[in-house]
């Protein structure tokens, strides 16, 4: 049994939201590059998360032609919510569990036992701008009022994963690996309250996605730090082969 991951998905089979701009270079006929590459990769005992931005479709119902598509993937499928997933609702997160009975398993506000341990996460959040760049790129100076908005919403999503850790930790389960799909750091950072979090929790690894483009993939952390080994998974990065993150 081995745990793999990968996310930004952006599928669009029933929404028409974004759809003209997903066809050039690695993004043309992902959806079929990914499929294959999953049934070559991903074993019916192995799990894939999915760390977050899976469907552009507005509503459960738009989304649904996308979620179909990830459960006809092999494997145990675990999602996680991304910034663009609007048809998922955090409130709603056990309403979808129910509904979906397994076939997809959502995580939010919960943990995923894994093994003798528990896979947990949250969307999180980072400050993203806007700055003022000078010479050679550097970083003079940001918007006060969006840098408070974003530490609001970084405590909101910090509250979220202190909810979810405590919970494996009730259960009995150390957490082992830790989901976003924002990265844990902004370029602003060294660390964050989720690297924070994830020292404390005795985490051994942490996923995140959400950073495309040669000129994002290095906006946070990547490889080992302080002892946790930290994965971009976007999908464009990984060129649509799910990371392997446990054997």
């Amino acid at each position: 049994m081995s745990l793999y991951a990968i996310g930004d998905l952006h599928l669009h089979f029933a929404s028409p939201l974004k759809a003209g701009n997903q066809t050039k270079g690695i993004w043309r006929n992902h959806e079929e590059r990914f499929r294959r590459i999953c049934q070559d990769l991903i074993r019916p005992e192995d799990t894939l998360v999915l760390a977050g931005d899976h469907s552009w479709g507005r509503t459960l119902e738009e989304a649904m032609p996308d979620l179909e598509y990830i459960m006809r993937l092999p494997g145990r499928k675990v999602l996680l919510r991304g910034n663009h997933d609007m048809f998922w609702d955090a409130g709603k997160t056990e309403k979808l569990n129910r509904a979906f009975n397994g076939r997809l398993t959502f995580l939010q506000n919960n943990f995923v036992p894994y093994e003798d341990g528990a896979l947990v996460g949250t969307k999180g959040y980072t400050f993203e701008g806007p700055f003022q760049v000078g010479y050679l790129g550097r970083i003079m100076s940001w918007d006060p009022e969006a840098k408070d908005h974003a530490d609001l919403l970084v405590e909101r999503e910090s509250r979220r994963l202190r909810r979810s850790l405590d919970m494996a930790r009730a259960n009995g389960r150390a957490p082992i690996v830790l989901f976003l799909h924002y990265p844990p750091t902004s370029i602003l950072e060294k660390d964050s309250i989720f690297t924070r979090m994830a020292a404390s929790s005795g985490v051994r690894h942490v996923v995140y996605a959400h950073c495309h483009g040669e000129a994002r993939f290095h906006d946070s952390l990547l490889g080992e730090h302080d002892g946790i080994c930290y994965h971009l998974v976007s999908g464009d990065y990984l060129r649509w082969i799910p990371e392997k993150i446990l054997p």
